[in-house]
């Protein structure tokens, strides 16, 4: 490029000022508020009844102004139908006899008809205008030229009714011209009847002015009425916004109000156990994190002070220092196992359940139990009973119930395992325990040592990372049910664990409830 064609510095900037104007301008455009859910809903409803009213009205109006129209016609047939039988079988009221003209017929056929409220008659012979009834009224039709065209088109011959619509001063107007002739008189007589459309019609009108004036109130007091209800059915909808903007990574206590059962209280419930999910991921990886630092912060320290004052010449001291390392990385190793499993409890699919021959387990988990130290080994009950459950963490935890039992007992002591199932009112449970003639728990650690890296009192320096029971607890709860530690009859401790025999309820919704417990304790 150029150099000339290069803007100079100072008109470069006035360019971006004219580029960044047009920006501000144009975007209060591109911001434009769409409208509510609310809105749409309100126009809709009152879109859709004034269609409905307005198609109502025309259709009623139509078929008023038919029936008007209808009855109209059916009192012009009837007059000619009168003036036709007065013509064939009436007599002249002054001579007794037959009508010796058309005058004459017509003069006494507008004084024998009444006219209605709308009608008009009049009489032509020879084309010049003789009466009318009313008088006043009737000179309407009298003195109109289209009337007049076509009486005077009328001959002695014409035998057909001509029907026509005129206006006039008082409006629309329906007439009707009907030939009249006398046997051996050459005069031609025309009897018009006429009827004011327009008036007739009035009060049909007003009715639909008033109708109309109705429905544009009907459709003011509709969508207050309708922006009064949607706004108070939308209000959990409102209400999720506003919870789903305060909830943060660091705060997850906040939750929708469910104030109804209907579809938007069912999609306020499905929120709150959102919540309660992502809350419970979040804080079971916290205290994964936090139980993982906690405990393998001692070991590393261990590892690294071991390693720092090792003598790489001292092949004694390698070889102690090995050991050492090796037994604390195993150590370490099954830490990181244990942690791992708890958090993976609080999963849905942490329990898959089944069919369960509870006898054939109990003889199972005994066998296996023996295994893990020289104890007296007993079967204190045995179920004979079909019952849901996962066979392998119902294992994993019976044994680590054993193993704590033989920690914390002699050779000499006893070691039971028992089954039961109970009928009770929440239904069939499952009753199982190990227990031992140990030293037992006391009273006040019954519920502090199923925590997490919790150890008590009569451990007597015991191995151990102090997840065992919480493991045991986790699998309890995963099944619905729980596990208490009791004083065993003989002396020592019984831990026992419960659960429904049928499987109701789901690790997942033992994971809701405790969600609900943590809900219900931060508010």
């Amino acid at each position: 490029m150029a150099g000339g064609d290069v803007a100079p510095p100072g008109r470069r900037g006035l360019l971006a000022r004219r580029v960044q104007a047009r920006v501000v301008r144009r975007g209060p455009r591109m911001s434009l508020r769409r409208p509510t859910v609310r809105a749409k809903v309100v126009t809709t409803v009152v879109a859709v009844t004034a269609i409905g009213l307005l198609a109502t009205g025309v259709l009623t109006h139509a078929i008023q102004t038919q029936q008007i129209m209808e009855g109209i016609s059916k009192d012009f047939d009837q007059e000619i139908d009168e003036l036709k039988n007065l013509a064939e079988y009436g007599a002249d009221p002054e001579t007794g006899e037959k009508f010796r003209g058309a005058g004459r017929l017509m003069s006494v056929a507008m004084e024998q008809n009444v006219p209605g409220n709308y009608e008009i008659f009049a009489a032509y012979l020879d084309g010049k205008h003789q009466q009318t009834n009313p008088p006043g009224i009737g000179r309407v039709v009298a003195d109109n030229a289209v009337v007049q065209e076509v009486v005077d088109g009328l001959t002695p011959q014409s035998s057909t009714t001509v029907q026509r619509e005129i206006d006039t001063e008082i409006g629309r107007v329906w007439f009707v011209v009907v030939p009249v002739t006398v046997p051996d008189r050459q005069e031609v007589g025309a009897y018009v009847m006429a009827s004011a459309l327009d008036e007739a019609l009035e009060a049909e009108n007003a009715v639909m002015r008033t109708y109309a004036i109705v429905c544009c109130v009907a459709l003011v007091l509709l969508g207050l009425f309708a922006w009064l209800v949607v706004s108070r059915l939308l209000r959990p909808l409102r209400q999720l916004s506003s919870t789903a903007t305060r909830v943060t990574e660091t705060d997850l206590s906040q939750r929708v109000p469910v104030a109804t059962e209907d579809d938007l209280g069912e999609l306020a419930g499905a929120f709150n156990t959102m919540l309660d999910r992502l809350s419970t991921a979040i804080e079971t990886q916290r205290q994964f994190l936090d139980d993982a630092g906690h405990e393998l912060r001692t070991p590393l320290t261990v590892l690294r002070g071991h390693l720092e004052v090792l003598d790489p010449d001292d092949p004694a001291d390698v070889r102690e220092t090995r050991d050492l390392l090796l037994d604390e990385t195993s150590r370490m190793g099954q830490i990181v196992e244990e942690l791992v499993l708890l958090a993976k409890a609080e999963r849905a699919d942490f329990v898959s359940t089944a069919s369960l021959d509870l006898g054939r387990f109990t003889d199972d988990v005994h066998d296996k139990a023996r295994a893990l130290g020289a104890r007296r080994w007993v079967v204190d009950a045995r179920a004979d009973a079909e019952v849901v459950a996962d066979v392998h963490r119902l294992t994993q935890a019976v044994l680590q119930l054993a193993d704590n039992a033989v920690k914390f007992s002699g050779p000499d002591d006893e070691v039971g395992i028992g089954t039961q199932v109970l009928d009770g009112p929440a239904g069939r449970q499952v009753r199982l325990w190990v227990r031992d003639t140990g030293p037992g728990v006391p009273p006040e650690e019954a519920d502090r040592i199923f925590d997490r890296f919790a150890r008590g009192s009569t451990t007597g320096g015991a191995s151990g990372s102090g997840l065992g029971l919480a493991i045991v607890r986790a699998i309890a709860q995963g099944h619905g049910g729980d596990v208490v530690v009791e004083r065993s009859d003989g002396g020592g401790a019984r831990f026992v664990m419960t659960w429904p025999a049928d499987g109701a309820a789901s690790s997942a919704t033992q994971a809701g409830t405790r969600s609900a417990a943590t809900e219900e304790e931060a508010r």
